[in-house]
Order: structure tokens, then sequence, then C-alpha cells
């Protein structure tokens, strides 16, 4: 005859014990990686982020950090930051600005570079636009709406 087994105590020691060891794990990739990491709330984090964009905003655009990119977007940093190759012939054309939502500049003062939307069989709607003075511009709907993206370094 076939007992049936019992979640007794040996059971419930073991799940405490997974318990606790996921939790660790958790606790360990939450943890500080240290050196040149941003950590910043909604966003894992992104070594090197001060050399991706400045500590402050340059405009009073609503901002975001680069840990709050997504990835493609902070992969099109580093290859705008490492001066390419880039993905797209259209990157780093001048981008005009005729919405007029960031600041008026000088013609030939922006450039924009695509961030890759995966699943997308074509450039997509996401873009980081540079400025000459090193700003840094994200918009997720093909220019409808900006913010400035910051290093998240510094105060």
């Amino acid at each position: 005859m076939i007992t049936p087994v019992r979640a007794g105590l040996p059971a419930r020691r073991l799940l405490t014990l997974l318990v606790a060891l996921v939790a660790g794990l958790l606790l360990a990739a939450c943890g500080s990686a240290g050196g040149g990491t941003t950590t910043q709330p909604g966003g894992p984090a992104v070594d090197g982020a001060a050399s991706l964009a400045p500590a402050q905003p340059t405009t009073d655009l609503p901002t975001m950090t680069v840990s709050q990119l997504p990835p493609e977007g902070v992969e099109t940093l580093r290859l705008i930051d490492s001066d390419g190759p880039f993905p797209y012939s259209k990157d780093g054309v001048t981008f005009q600005n005729r919405e007029g939502i960031l600041p008026k500049q000088t013609s030939g003062f922006y450039q924009e570079y695509t961030v890759e939307t995966p699943g997308s069989d074509d450039r997509g709607a996401r873009r980081i636009v540079t400025g000459k003075d090193g700003s840094r511009f994200y918009t997720d709907d093909h220019y409808d709406s900006f913010r400035e993206v910051v290093s998240g370094e510094g105060s």
C-alpha cells in the first residue's frame, strides 16, 4: 500500500530554504555593481552612463536617465559615444526640429539616430536626437514628444 506524502516539517524546511535562496539571489542581483555604474528607479544599472549623457539637463523638457532608456536606446548612445558604426544610413543626419519641441537652434545643431525597435520591419518611431552642446533627447513617438536624457550621475 502506498501512503500519500504529507507536507510535514522537512518539506516546510525545504520550502523555507528555497524561498531564502531566491530572496538572496534577488538581493544580490539588485546590489551595487560599483565603479562607473548608475542605478536609477525604473531601469537597470548602466556602466559608463556619465559618458553617454550630461549629468544635468540643458532644457526645461521632462527628463529621464540613461538607465530608464530601453536597452536599444542605451546601445544607440554607446554607438554615438564611439562614433559608430551605425545600423542605418540616416543615422547622424541633421534633425530639422520642424516640430519646434526642442529649443530653437541654428541648422545643423541637432543630429538624429535610430533606436531599434524589436519586431519592427522598418526604423520604427524611436530616436535619439543629439545637440552639439552634448545634450541628448529621446522620443518613442516619432518626434511628437521628447524627454531629455541625463546620466543620472551627479547632482
